[in-house]
């Protein structure tokens, strides 16, 4: 820092140092010799010796005796190139050292990678003896103490790092960190916040940090109220330590742990109970018992152990029921994961009950999500909960199919199941959507919605829609659907295929007619939600087949979509508008088919001069344009408002440039079909308009 604040001294001196200059060039000797004066002063003013041959501990006031190293034989000029020269020196050696320094760092990176924290510290500490400006090398070792349990030295780096870079977000990230691990929660909260106001898009990321935060704040709050519970000496505060002492005494019955976890589950009543639990090993009394880890394990399966295993469960949650802490502590304990993994699909019917139980208050908050991801044997779990919803043999697929629900919304489940979906989800999914029945299809709802959550992720997405039997599955089920009206599956149904055909795969090309055919049904359904979708999965699969296509302007689809444009909400509009462009686009008998329907294309025109929405906008614009082709429908529209509909488009936001694209097509082949829109058009101002949009098309 000392060579830094050099650098910078003298910067600030360089306006100072112009003026001696000027005054060393003026022809005033009495001017010159106080510039000479001055100039002394600031050359011996600096730290380190001034690589020139300026005498700087003398000034000799009789000229005609003065030495050859003084600094009045020297002219301006080489006085500023003596100055550039010595700039220039500092400015190598300081790239000398920020390699060395550099240098340092990457060993001390590897080091942390290691897990050698100490070794680490003492690179970056070397580091910054070559370079003590140099912001990484302070954030590094920021980490590493934060490892070391060192936390005022981070804080302190982390300081120095920020006057480096006033807005460097890794050191309020560790220092953040070092405050939390302080018991300092509002200068951590502080430091997280600072994150989001430098970059507003880590907001999610920040927002993790501070809900530890707030995790850590209240279990010190509880440990200190349960702490003086027990210092007061009350009656509920001292029974939960003297029943997990008599539950630690090893070799005896299962009865006798399972009467003592009863009345301690009864015990447990409030967070001072839970906290207490936590404080006085009680989850590790009940993990490292021989008795109780074997039934929870499923090595003895008589009826007193799986008693036990239920009482055990049941604890469990009594203990974690709104306790992040005691969350978090369960999970760290690998008798727990496994056991709650297995148990899911135990024959035992109330042992299963219970471990849905356990799991389902996990999966309904983010943070038990998190950690259920992050400890348990996801895929296993996947293929145990269907098993529970596939196999509903002791009815707890109500139960199985809520948890799986509230576990894909999780973005670290969902990536943890892409290597098994097929065999761990689709096969099983899609065997019920082949047997739909009054027994399941109170499931469906809530199973179709799992499958969209996890097809947000975009590996799952793409397995769905290259899958076969999926496809299969979905057209028995919506044959069985409508020909039964259970509409409560289908429309649920009809939205996951919209979602999953934007992909284009030539498995959903193979099935695209026999899917279109089943919609062509549909769109005769007196249910409005049911025909919005039905015209959605058609906006969404006939783009990917022009077998399809055909298939659906011989089933009058053209006439349908019209008559949808006419009143149905915003969502229903966008699809059939899609639907019908992609039906112009292909058939001159779509064409001819709309333009028979509506004469002046007024439902087009409607949608030009109604809709923001610009996917609606672009399409009416395109579909417009492929009507043109055909002969006498620009004649038709003469009189009308379309050369203003489109110009408005066509000049219109510079970011919807798909819109002006279309509409500029649009109007080019209006004003080519039939020569006497441009006068409108000129009577508009329309042709500079008309020749700016030219880049956009080409």
């Amino acid at each position: 820092m000392d060579k830094l604040e050099d650098i910078e001294s003298f910067l600030k001196n360089v306006d100072k140092i112009s003026e001696l200059v000027n005054d060393l060039k003026c022809s005033d000797v009495e001017v010159q010799q106080k510039a000479i004066k001055k100039a002394d002063c600031y050359i011996a003013a600096l730290d380190e010796p001034c690589m020139t041959k300026v005498n700087k501990t003398t000034i000799n006031t009789s000229p005609p005796l003065q030495s050859s190293l003084s600094l009045q034989n020297e002219s301006p000029e080489n006085f500023m190139k003596i100055m550039e020269r010595d700039a220039e020196d500092r400015r190598l050696r300081r790239v000398a050292q920020a390699q060395k320094a550099t240098a340092l760092k990457d060993k001390g990176n590897e080091a942390y990678t290691q897990g050698n924290y100490e070794t680490a510290v003492k690179y970056y500490s070397d580091g910054l003896t070559e370079l003590r400006d140099m912001q990484p090398l302070y954030t590094n070792r920021a980490q590493a103490y934060i490892k070391l349990g060192k936390y005022k030295e981070a804080i302190s780096d982390c300081e120095w790092a920020l006057k480096c870079q006033e807005r460097c977000i890794k050191a309020y990230l560790h220092m953040g960190k070092a405050y939390l691990a302080l018991k300092k929660y509002n200068e951590s909260r502080n430091c997280f916040e600072k994150i989001v106001e430098i970059e507003p898009g880590r907001e999610k990321m920040v927002k993790e940090y501070l809900t530890q935060v707030d995790l850590e704040e209240e279990r010190e709050s509880q440990e200190m109220n349960a702490m003086q519970e027990f210092d007061k000496g009350h009656g509920k505060a001292t029974i939960v330590p003297q029943l997990l002492e008599k539950l630690s005494r090893p070799g005896q019955m299962p009865l006798y742990y399972c009467g003592g976890l009863e009345i301690l589950s009864l015990a447990v009543t409030d967070s001072t109970g839970q906290t207490l639990f936590r404080l006085n090993n009680g989850f590790s009394i009940i993990s490292s018992n021989d008795t109780m880890r074997s039934c929870l394990l499923q090595k003895t399966k008589d009826p007193d152990s799986q008693e036990l295993c239920v009482s055990v469960l049941k604890l469990w949650r009594v203990i974690c029921c709104g306790n992040e802490e005691n969350q978090k502590m369960l999970m760290t304990c690998p008798v727990t994961r496994q056991s709650i993994v297995d148990l899911v699909t135990s024959e035992h019917v109330a042992t299963q009950k219970e471990c849905l139980a356990l799991l389902c208050l996990y999966s309904q908050m983010p943070q038990g999500r998190h950690l259920a991801a992050d400890n348990l044997n996801v895929p296993i779990l996947m293929r145990n909960l269907m098993a529970c919803i596939s196999k509903p043999k002791q009815r707890q697929e109500n139960a199985a199919v809520n948890i799986l629900e509230n576990l894909t919304a999780e973005n670290k489940f969902c990536i943890q199941l892409r290597s098994v979906l097929t065999d761990y989800f689709i096969a099983p999914f899609t065997t019920i959507l082949r047997n739909i029945s009054k027994s399941n299809q109170h499931i469906l709802p809530s199973l179709i919605s799992a499958v969209g959550s996890l097809a947000r992720d975009d590996v799952i997405c793409h397995n769905f829609a290259h899958d076969p039997e999926c496809w299969k599955a979905f057209l028995v089920a919506i044959r069985q659907c409508s020909a039964c009206g259970n509409k409560e599956v289908l429309y649920p149904m009809l939205g996951l295929i919209i979602n999953l055909s934007t992909i284009t795969s030539p498995v959903i090309q193979e099935h695209a007619v026999s899917l279109c055919d089943c919609c062509l049904g549909l769109l005769r359904d007196s249910d409005g939600g049911v025909i919005t979708r039905a015209t959605g999965v058609l906006s969404t699969v006939l783009p990917q087949s022009s077998e399809a296509v055909q298939h659906v302007i011989q089933g009058n689809v053209v006439r349908t979509m019209h008559r949808l444009l006419k009143g149905t909400g915003q969502t229903a509009t966008k699809y059939a508008i899609k639907t019908l462009t992609v039906c112009t686009a292909a058939s001159h008998l779509a064409r001819e088919e709309l333009v028979k329907t509506d004469k002046k294309l007024s439902i087009l025109r409607h949608l030009l001069g109604s809709s923001c929405d610009e996917m609606v906008s672009g399409n009416a614009a395109l579909c417009l344009a492929y009507c043109l082709y055909l002969e006498g429908t620009a004649s038709n529209l003469l009189g009308t408002d379309i050369v203003l509909l489109l110009l408005r488009h066509a000049a219109g936001d510079a970011k919807r440039t798909a819109v002006q694209q279309n509409a500029a097509i649009a109007l080019g082949k209006l004003c080519q079909s039939e020569p006497r829109h441009m006068n409108k058009l000129r009577e508009l101002h329309g042709l500079e308009i008309l020749h700016s949009c030219m880049k956009l098309i080409t």
